[in-house]
């Protein structure tokens, strides 16, 4: 099989299901921001260390799900257990959340990213899960979006905050914040 089809030269692409969209429908970009998510994501997990990489894999497992959530035409298909987030993925991301949150101090302001390089990378892929979520949202205004695809990537954002603060103290650094 061919990596190239042509299908798409005319500015269309198919849905699960086989409904053709624009490139540009709302579904695609939010999924075209998924898969960039990943892809950083991907560039963070290279640079990890050993225990930390298993952490990373498993969010870009789950957000190939997200990807297959949006880009199925619910109209014709239904959606598939392989394209559900289920309360336990949500589950892992809040106790991760709440275990690397508890070795870290408390804030009260806004902290200025680039202190070293892997939490600043933590910090880029942050960024685009929040854009990831508002595209979400935008997709949610046309069509009916599992809320589980919603609440995953606004507690994903949560995980990448406080993950790149973690990796920031694992290297000895301190916090920058704000200065009003």
């Amino acid at each position: 099989m061919k990596i190239y089809t042509k299908s798409g030269d005319k500015g269309q692409t198919s849905l699960i299901g086989g409904t053709r969209v624009c490139k540009n429908d709302a579904r695609i970009k939010a999924y075209g921001t998924v898969d960039e998510l990943n892809s950083f994501l991907g560039l963070l997990r290279s640079k990890l260390e050993h225990n930390n990489k298993q952490l990373i894999l498993e969010i870009q497992n789950t957000l190939f799900v997200v990807g297959a959530n949006l880009a199925t035409d619910i109209s014709k298909t239904p959606i598939g257990d392989f394209a559900k987030i289920s309360d336990e993925k949500i589950r892992f991301l809040e106790e991760n959340i709440d275990k690397i949150d508890a070795q870290l101090p408390q804030i009260d302001n806004f902290i200025i990213y680039g202190e070293d390089e892997l939490s600043a990378l933590c910090h880029i892929c942050r960024a685009i899960a929040r854009r990831a979520e508002i595209e979400i949202l935008s997709v949610d205004n046309e069509i009916i979006i599992d809320k589980n695809v919603l609440a995953y990537m606004n507690r994903l954002s949560d995980f990448l905050f406080v993950f790149a603060r973690f990796l920031g103290k694992k290297r000895g650094n301190t916090d920058f914040f704000w200065q009003k």
